[in-house]
């Protein structure tokens, strides 16, 4: 792999990984469209390294009040969120894989995004007091963990998926944002973890193919464009909508879905 074919993957991932589009679905498509294998291990564990440094940079001052004061109301929601995401991966591991391997659901799971996000918008607006981090329930935090735990499907969007399961529950749109990307922290960690033992098993440093240079580019990339892309969510989320998102995976499914049963390009 070439630094600019790092630098592009890398900022891919930066990108799909917090707006609302699913960046293990557009890790899937292009592997599809340029016929090329999974990134190594490796280099996958240090683009997820390079966004998880772009989440605790952006908010830090929430992470920072969390570790100062770990026993508090939005930790406990953090946790609670974090359970059904946990289950779901242990459960459904295998067909998670196979769904990774197969992309035979990829256009389904984009189109399913896009109608979730829609949802989401359609219900947030509904008359009912919003919900602030003092008053969300403990039932939203398990709604929101359900949905990101649905999310590991390649083609459905974790945020997307927390981002419309709070506005469905009527969670005020800022902190919505803000509780999705912290949500993201035990996520990323999570799948961290469980790449490290075959990171470390690598006794023969064999990184793929895949040169240090273009290892640190990919890192580098996939943290200074998460960093954007989280400041540009926050806003958004904020004051607009998630419309855009939503016609763009929905358009997007439905191109995979004719060309999966018609055309046969890609797929």
């Amino acid at each position: 792999m070439s630094i600019f074919e790092a630098i592009i993957l890398g900022a891919v991932q930066g990108i799909t990984e917090f707006l609302p589009v699913s960046s293990s679905g557009h890790l899937v498509l292009l592997q599809k469209i340029f016929h090329i294998s999974e990134p190594a291990l490796l280099f996958d564990t240090l683009v997820h390294v390079g966004t998880l440094g772009a989440v605790f940079i952006v908010l830090w001052a929430d992470i920072w009040n969390i570790l100062r004061h770990p026993i508090q109301r939005l930790t406990g929601l953090l946790i609670v969120a974090t359970l059904p995401t946990v289950l779901i991966a242990l459960v459904f591991k295998d067909l998670i894989e196979e769904a990774f391997a197969s992309a035979a659901f990829l256009g389904f799971a984009f189109l399913g995004t896009g109608v979730l996000l829609i949802i989401a918008e359609r219900l947030s607006k509904r008359p009912g007091m919003t919900k602030t981090e003092r008053t969300m329930q403990w039932i939203d935090a398990i709604i929101i963990g359900f949905l990101q735990g649905v999310a590991i499907i390649p083609g459905v969007s974790r945020s997307g998926s927390t981002l419309s399961g709070a506005l469905s529950r009527k969670v005020d749109r800022s902190f919505a944002a803000r509780f999705s990307f912290l949500l993201s922290i035990p996520a990323i960690l999570g799948a961290l973890v469980l790449q490290l033992p075959a990171v470390l098993g690598n006794t023969s440093g064999d990184t793929g193919g895949i040169g240090t240079a273009s290892l640190i580019a990919g890192m580098l990339t996939a943290g200074i464009v998460g960093f954007f892309s989280i400041q540009g969510m926050l806003k958004i989320v904020r004051k607009g909508s998630l419309w855009g998102f939503a016609l763009y995976v929905a358009v997007l499914g439905m191109l995979i879905l004719v060309d999966q049963y018609g055309t046969h390009v890609f797929f």
